[in-house]
């Protein structure tokens, strides 16, 4: 049996044996009985495990160490202690495997997460880390439950590719050339001579790929790793990270709008359904305003306001601001926290200045702003940014020359605008973030299972 099918209907094993097999997270022994705290991983619970010396290897029991793995067969009973509801009776506890004495988790002192990370392949042992990652699975399950149930198709976009989303300098080069013997053709390598014939990259981005099959499937998604090669070590930035990137078809900003909002509703729903022990342990040890602000958001209103109407609430704010916002510029993350709190609840920041956005973003008719959007949150900031697509050839040709991406490599690309082209649009969320804010963990590194950062790629 697994702990987590015993605590579905706990009450009908009552006085029944059962037999478990997990890990010890504590043991202390009295003169002539112990307890053992035991986790068979399949759920956020534990259970107490009480051995008496009417077992025949209770002195060694004792000597078992924490981190070692054992199989338990006892009774379960209701508990006579005041900390948990049942316990079981051990009338076998086999250990099946030892533990050094040198295990880094030890009971005594909480480590550090800078510490853990160094210890990456232990450190889900942890209750910190039982809970993210328990809430970082069910958050994916209900991202695909999400979609699949609104009709939308799943696609695996390539992880290599020559497409340019995100452009070039924040992109991965794949190569098979050897480097210490480069093919050379007009002073520059030649990549003619590599595996796929071409300068190739690693995606930064499904949204290209998504959109042909938006075109063909009307509504799809795409969920998979995405690499960066930006530079930063800042808590929020990783090297390689997961995406969440619908595209649809007939959709403007305003029906865009409106699948965030249902779609993050359902998630953190989800999430605060199935995993309501993982919620309790984070809001008492890391942030004790947690599951109040999830509840908030899932009864909020989202609002919505342009760029410019962002500006004219900050710059009318009494704040003296780090850095004063602008109609012509990004907004900062002290802005994002004012709108946030301004607002009492997340907020929609629609209709961008052109010149800030990227190239495929649908030119408004003021020819002054696009139709992208960004999502912020109380307590988080940006969540979500996306657009509207540019559907017009003409205009996103023009576009890409001003800018100065060069279309060749896209050609199939621009092909959608001339083959049955139509108002679409789509955005991006990345996994990471949405799982720190759904734990309140602040920091990319500890969401992640062995994250990539500039000068980390251990494990």
């Amino acid at each position: 049996m697994y702990l987590n099918e015993l605590y579905k209907d706990i009450e009908k094993y009552v006085d029944q044996e059962i037999t478990l097999k997990g890990w010890i997270k504590s043991i202390r022994k009295q003169s002539n009985f112990g307890f053992i705290d035991f986790s068979d991983g399949t759920c956020f619970k534990r259970i107490q495990v009480v051995y008496t010396d009417d077992l025949a290897n209770f002195d060694k029991i004792a000597t078992y160490s924490l981190g070692s793995s054992i199989k338990v067969v006892g009774k379960l009973v209701k508990s006579e202690g005041e900390k948990q509801d049942y316990e079981i009776k051990a009338t076998n506890i086999e250990l099946l495997g030892d533990c050094d004495k040198d295990y880094p988790l030890q009971a005594k002192g909480r480590p550090s997460r800078e510490y853990l990370r160094e210890i990456a392949h232990i450190r889900p042992r942890t209750n910190l880390y039982q809970a993210v990652f328990r809430i970082r699975s069910v958050a994916a399950f209900a991202i695909h439950e999400y979609f699949q149930n609104n009709g939308y198709l799943y696609v695996h976009t390539p992880l290599f590719t020559t497409a340019d989303c995100e452009g070039s300098d924040q992109m991965f080069k794949v190569t098979t050339l050897d480097f210490d013997n480069l093919p050379v053709k007009d002073g520059k390598c030649d990549f003619s001579k590599d595996l796929f014939g071409k300068k190739t990259y690693i995606t930064g981005s499904g949204q290209l790929h998504g959109e042909t099959f938006a075109m063909a499937f009307n509504k799809i998604y795409t969920f998979g790793p995405t690499f960066r090669t930006e530079n930063s070590n800042t808590k929020t930035h990783a090297n390689e990270f997961w995406m969440i990137e619908p595209e649809m078809a007939f959709m403007d900003l305003e029906d865009l709008m409106n699948v965030e909002e249902d779609m993050l509703k359902y998630i953190v729903n989800t999430v605060l359904d199935k995993c309501k022990d993982e919620i309790r342990f984070l809001t008492l040890f890391v942030d004790e305003g947690l599951h109040d602000k999830l509840t908030t958001l899932v009864n909020s209103n989202f609002y919505r306001v342009t760029h410019k109407e962002a500006i004219d609430i900050l710059k009318n704010a009494d704040v003296k601001w780090e850095f004063e916002p602008s109609y012509e510029e990004d907004i900062a993350k002290e802005h994002e926290k004012y709108l946030t709190e301004h607002f009492n609840g997340p907020v929609f920041v629609y209709n961008w200045p052109k010149d800030i956005k990227a190239w495929y973003m649908k030119l408004n008719d003021d020819g002054k702003t696009v139709a992208a959007v960004d999502l912020e949150v109380p307590g988080a900031g940006e969540l979500m940014g996306g657009s509207q697509r540019e559907e017009d050839i003409d205009k996103l040709n023009k576009r890409c020359s001003e800018l100065g991406v060069e279309t060749s490599p896209i050609e199939w690309f621009m092909d959608l605008r001339r083959f049955g082209g139509c108002v679409h649009s789509g955005f991006g969320m990345g996994f990471e973030r949405l799982i720190m804010y759904l734990t309140g963990i602040d920091n990319i590194r500890d969401v992640i299972p062995y994250p990539r950062t500039p000068n980390n790629c251990d494990f």
